[in-house]
């Protein structure tokens, strides 16, 4: 059974060679279910295989379109979704499924979406989400576990995100694509994702301006055609395998990344010591001296993201002298520190702030992954750590990171699953 699937990783070797960064999740997903905003066939170029994304196709799938995923290009076929309807069993594997609302109610005027599950990293409500539509002329009802929404015109308004949301911008990004006039998003997401996925939009025949900054206007179609769109590199699968070199005292070069994407976390990794040399599709990151403590504080992006927030945690437990990182974004997010605890990290959690003293080294022992991140976090702990590692319940990975072991074997890390 998939739940007993672990990884075992023998510590202690420095990674060094070349990878490919893969596609990103979060990018993919949202343009996956742009296709529900046409009948025309629509490919997806850069996706990663990962269950995350086999959920998504599987929803879509039980929306009406047909599928196909080869070779990291997913075609849906030419064709409406029928079905208004996400079920429970598909949206409860992953929280991004709730983003179907938008082009479902933009599409066919209604939408029956179970309320989402996902990692336990907090509550990430859908208030903002449903106080947008509303706002477009929709009427609401949360009953039994599932959001029904429904508008017999949808119509663009100016709508203020009381938080940058990357999930509502989406979902109201793909509502407002196909509303009668013009949507002012105020305080909007600034992600690469969400640019990613106006870059999209744009391709379908949408009218979008001022993506990438906090206000996005857009004005309503009366249709949108099919399309062909690549999906950026995975940004946070780069900025972990960045904190790997860091972590093995190694030297590591990523292929077909956006460095402008990793601003943050660069800027944090040479502040910390580590040597980088930035092209304009790759990074080579190489361990050359003892690092110095660095401490964070996560924040929306251009600001350094809450999705790296546990593999920093993983390397500031091993750099000499006190640090603190600080958690803005979700509650709840500090799971992994009693993991990295048991591997002989010093790290005390005080609210939403941990305190990081380093160690000289970690000691390998069985640890349990509760999230993504926290995941890969626990990972890089076992590649630097003295000894054998045991992570459990690597099906968290397997959501977000595209063959994580196979990369790391080609680095040369001795990781195996079991």
């Amino acid at each position: 059974m998939i739940h007993l699937e672990s990884f075992k990783i023998k510590g202690g070797r420095k990674l060094c060679g070349a990878i490919r960064v893969s596609g990103s999740k979060n990018a993919a997903l949202p343009c996956l279910f742009a296709s529900l905003l046409s009948d025309e066939d629509f490919f997806i170029e850069n996706v990663p295989d990962l269950k995350d994304i086999r959920t998504a196709l599987a929803l879509l799938t039980q929306l009406g379109k047909e599928v196909k995923f080869k070779n990291s290009v997913v075609h849906i076929r030419r064709g409406g979704a029928a079905k208004a309807r996400a079920s429970y069993d598909l949206v409860r594997r992953m929280r991004a499924s709730v983003v179907v609302m938008g082009p479902l109610l933009a599409r066919l005027g209604k939408a029956h979406v179970s309320l989402p599950g996902g990692c336990s990293i907090g509550a990430r409500p859908v208030d903002f989400h449903i106080k947008a539509f509303e706002q477009m002329g929709a009427v609401v009802r949360v009953e039994k576990g599932y959001v029904s929404v429904k508008a017999d015109v949808l119509k663009g308004n100016r709508i203020r995100l009381p938080f940058p949301s990357v999930g509502a911008t989406e979902n109201i990004l793909m509502a407002a694509v196909l509303a009668k006039g013009r949507t002012t998003l105020l305080n909007a997401a600034k992600e690469p994702e969400i640019q990613d996925l106006v870059k999209c939009l744009k391709s379908m025949g949408a009218h979008i301006q001022g993506e990438g900054t906090s206000i996005i206007r857009v004005q309503g179609v009366s249709s949108l055609h099919g399309t062909r769109h690549c999906v950026i590199p995975d940004r946070i699968e780069a900025g972990t395998f960045l904190v790997a070199a860091a972590m093995t005292q190694g030297r590591v070069l990523l292929q077909d990344v956006i460095p402008d994407h990793l601003s943050a976390v660069l800027t944090l990794l040479r502040k910390a010591g580590l040597s980088l040399q930035v092209k304009k599709n790759s990074v080579l990151a190489a361990w050359k001296k003892q690092l110095h403590p660095v401490s964070v504080k996560t924040s929306v992006y251009p600001g350094f993201p809450t999705d790296m927030q546990a593999q920093w945690m993983a390397l500031m437990s091993l750099v000499k002298g006190r640090s603190r990182i600080t958690e803005d974004i979700f509650e709840n997010r500090f799971l992994h520190a009693h993991e990295l605890s048991r591997m002989g990290a010093d790290i005390r959690i005080q609210a939403n702030t941990v305190f990081v003293k380093g160690v000289d080294s970690l000691s390998g022992c069985p640890v349990m992954v509760s999230d993504l991140r926290a995941g890969a976090a626990l990972v890089l702990a076992g590649l630097s750590a003295q000894g054998q590692t045991q992570v459990l319940r690597v099906y968290h990975l397997d959501r977000g990171y595209e063959k994580m072991e196979k990369k790391l074997r080609v680095l040369g890390a001795r990781i195996s699953r079991i």
